[in-house]
């Protein structure tokens, strides 16, 4: 390296370290403390997944006479793993190490895995019950992007109800950048939820979704324009998103939004409806029919 670009190359730390230093801190992290590792946060996606569905993920082998080890193997090292990462992100969000509440927390999470897989297997079953092109459980766990992305907002809507910070969103943006469906860990989803294609769909932090419900791809569940203060600042903490009753199907592009909305029970949203007020139960709402135009090409 010549001294010319050594020389560049010195002042442009120079001034980068000037840049760290006059702004606010918004985009830098200067501590003692360790960040949490983005890295570690999606192995504990695979580790989950492992446990979730023994056998499909994870070493190759498993039968009944390793079944016990492995398991026991993997809780340990997702226990430890976990905690962990909730104690760094505990350090972030308060400026101190929790390390018995991060135990707490991943332990508590830990007892919850059978019951989480109880749910899940709801999901894959109304996967194959509500897609013609199905063809199996198999195929569902192992090739379903709607499911995967289920799977990670099960998990992190778990361990956001248990106050572990960061980690759920983090989980949730993971699946989403995979899958194109981006599911806010808050949100309440109930059993039996079923995405079919999955791209481009969203579900905001206070969606409230019922049992039964089955949505495809480009389906937005979200907020109207956000309320502000006097002095322009967001009014957190409010219903955002609507509320979607039991057994309602919801076709692709539809748009829901507001908090108010409640779309009723065993009702059914057509294709890139936009909707804005509430729908009784057992209502379809559909666009009206558009004329089409159709014109002869020119042929060369």
């Amino acid at each position: 390296m010549t001294s010319l670009i050594q020389d560049r190359l010195s002042k442009a730390a120079q001034q980068m370290c000037k840049a760290y230093r006059e702004e606010s801190g918004e985009l830098r992290y200067l501590s003692p403390a360790r960040v949490p590792s983005q890295a570690d946060i999606v192995a504990l996606v695979a580790t989950l997944r492992e446990l979730i569905f023994p056998g499909y993920f994870g070493l190759p082998g498993l039968d009944e006479n390793n079944l016990s080890e492995r398991t026991a193997t993997l809780l340990e090292s997702l226990y430890n793993n976990l905690t962990e990462q909730i104690d760094l992100c505990q350090q972030i969000d308060s400026g101190r190490s929790h390390r018995q509440l991060a135990q707490e927390i991943a332990l508590a999470f830990i007892e919850y895995l059978p019951k989480l897989r109880a749910e899940l297997q709801l999901d894959v079953k109304a996967a194959l019950e509500g897609d013609p092109a199905a063809r199996s459980y198999d195929e569902i766990i192992l090739a379903y992007p709607g499911l995967y992305a289920i799977c990670v907002y099960r998990v992190a809507h778990k361990l956001y109800l248990l106050g572990a910070p960061l980690i759920p969103r983090i989980m949730t943006e993971h699946a989403h950048s995979l899958t194109g469906i981006d599911i806010h860990p808050a949100a309440t989803i109930g059993h039996s939820f079923f995405i079919d294609h999955g791209t481009g769909v969203v579900i905001g932090e206070t969606t409230e979704i019922g049992n039964k419900v089955k949505i495809y791809q480009g389906v937005t569940l979200g907020a109207l324009s956000l309320p502000k203060t006097e002095d322009g600042e967001l009014i957190r903490g409010t219903k955002r998103h609507p509320t979607i009753g039991d057994n309602v199907v919801i076709y692709a592009g539809a748009t829901i939004l507001g908090g108010n909305t409640y779309v009723g029970e065993g009702s059914i949203i057509g294709g890139n409806v936009w909707l804005t007020h509430s729908v009784e139960p057992y209502t379809k709402v559909t666009l009206a029919e558009q004329q089409l135009r159709m014109t002869p090409i020119k042929r060369t």
